[in-house]
């Protein structure tokens, strides 16, 4: 009796190391070129444009002295551009990271550049203009205050994100905020820079706002900043000079005191006109008015490009808020809500401050005009901020939807044509 064996079967093949590889890059580059979010694109653009336009502004305000600093016209912007090589790169990369790992890196960011602004009361530390807000390392100037706007914006978020439950109660709202925040703003305070300490504020404030805690808990923080700032500005003499002088109706009068850098803005912006004289044909910047490049440089963009590029600057940071507001609208996190909104109330607010001085708004505050003005810090920190904008446009409930059905596409396309190649090879 003969014993029928059953067929061997032929196990199915493996695919090569290489095609496995292949597979993976594949699927990797799917999830790399998966559709953004309306939001991520006007961000981005946004920052990357008002980033350029800041590179060829302060070329423009800072080669006409460079000879008479001993310098070649391009010396200045060439550092600028560094630290936007450096930032640009950054924020991308950034703006891959999820939102877990902001999370995680609340308290260490905070704990990192509040340890980084003390370093100005070392010997690595000087003053400019009376502020001791500046270190140098190794032949470069940094500002470590504008790295702790970010940091601050993510720790208030994570806190209040934590607490979102308790939120009612106004202990838990203050406690650990009120103490930590106030205790970093006071380092900057330390080295007497009002200014970047108000925009600090602002981020908590705007934190705050967004988290949605009742108005009469969110009320008493704004009463506290505001009587904070008053007893700063009168117990100063240097700023209540400065305030008296804006007051002044007749600034002429206080021409080679406080009124000169102000005038000079405003006569910078008015002899401008509709079309600006044209780049480059500046007069102001020949040493008349001071800050050209740093504080003042919206009123070189109001001469040189007249009311027409003043408006491209106001358009672009308006697009700017609207992608960060639509961001803030439409996500579902707490967290990205309230850190959404410290970020976008620091960096689009001030704008309109540093804008309101030289149009003599305000009074002179000492703040930069984000993304435009010389110093390279400031450009990398608010790249930073606008990097973690994107990451978070990423999450947004549509984008997140939009992608995962991209890569199902992709994955049932790749499938047909493995389904296709296996027919045709029988």
């Amino acid at each position: 009796m003969s014993t029928t064996h059953p067929p061997t079967r032929t196990p199915p093949a493996t695919p090569e190391p290489s095609a496995k590889r292949g597979l993976a890059a594949r699927v990797s580059l799917g999830r790399v070129f998966a559709p953004v979010p309306s939001e991520f694109l006007l961000i981005a653009s946004t920052a990357l444009l008002l980033t350029l336009f800041g590179l060829v502004m302060v070329l423009s305000a800072t080669s006409a002295t460079a000879a008479a600093r001993g310098e070649a016209p391009w010396d200045v912007v060439v550092k600028q551009g560094v630290f936007a090589l450096l930032g640009i790169p950054l924020m991308f990369v950034a703006s891959r990271l999820p939102i877990t790992f902001w999370k995680k890196l609340a308290w260490p960011a905070l704990i990192f550049a509040t340890a980084f602004q003390m370093l100005v009361f070392t010997p690595l530390g000087h003053s400019n203009d009376g502020n001791r807000n500046w270190i140098t390392i190794a032949g470069f100037q940094a500002q470590p205050s504008e790295f702790l706007k970010l940091a601050l914006a993510l720790w208030v978020a994570y806190v209040l994100f934590r607490k979102q439950t308790l939120l009612g109660l106004w202990r838990h709202v203050y406690i650990p905020l009120v103490p930590v925040a106030g205790l970093a703003i006071a380092t900057v305070l330390a080295g007497k820079d009002l200014g970047t300490a108000m925009i600090l504020v602002l981020v908590v404030l705007g934190a705050l706002f967004f988290s949605g805690v009742k108005l009469r808990i969110f009320i008493l923080p704004v009463i506290i900043a505001a009587g904070s700032v008053a007893v700063l500005a009168v117990t100063s003499p240097d700023r209540m000079r400065r305030f008296m002088s804006f007051l002044n109706p007749n600034c002429l009068d206080d021409y080679f005191n406080d009124c000169y850098q102000p005038l000079h803005g405003i006569w910078g912006l008015a002899s401008g006109g509709v079309f600006g004289l044209g780049l480059g044909n500046s007069r102001e910047k020949y040493d008349w008015l001071p800050a050209a490049a740093n504080d003042y440089i919206f009123a070189i963009v109001g001469e040189e490009l007249g009311l027409i590029g003043c408006a491209v600057v106001l358009a672009l940071f308006a697009l700017f808020a609207v992608g960060a507001f639509h961001v803030i609208r439409k996500t579902d996190d707490p967290f990205v809500r309230i850190a959404a909104g410290a970020i976008t109330v620091w960096i689009v607010g001030q704008a309109l401050i540093n804008i309101g001085v030289v149009l003599r708004v305000f009074p002179v505050m000492g703040v930069p005009l984000p993304f435009m003005s010389q110093g390279g810090t400031s450009l990398l920190s608010v790249l930073l901020a606008s990097g973690v904008l994107l990451a978070f446009a990423r999450t947004l409930p549509a984008a997140v939807a939009k992608r995962e059905a991209a890569i199902q596409r992709a994955r049932a396309t790749r499938a047909r044509r493995a389904a296709s190649e296996a027919r045709a090879t029988r």
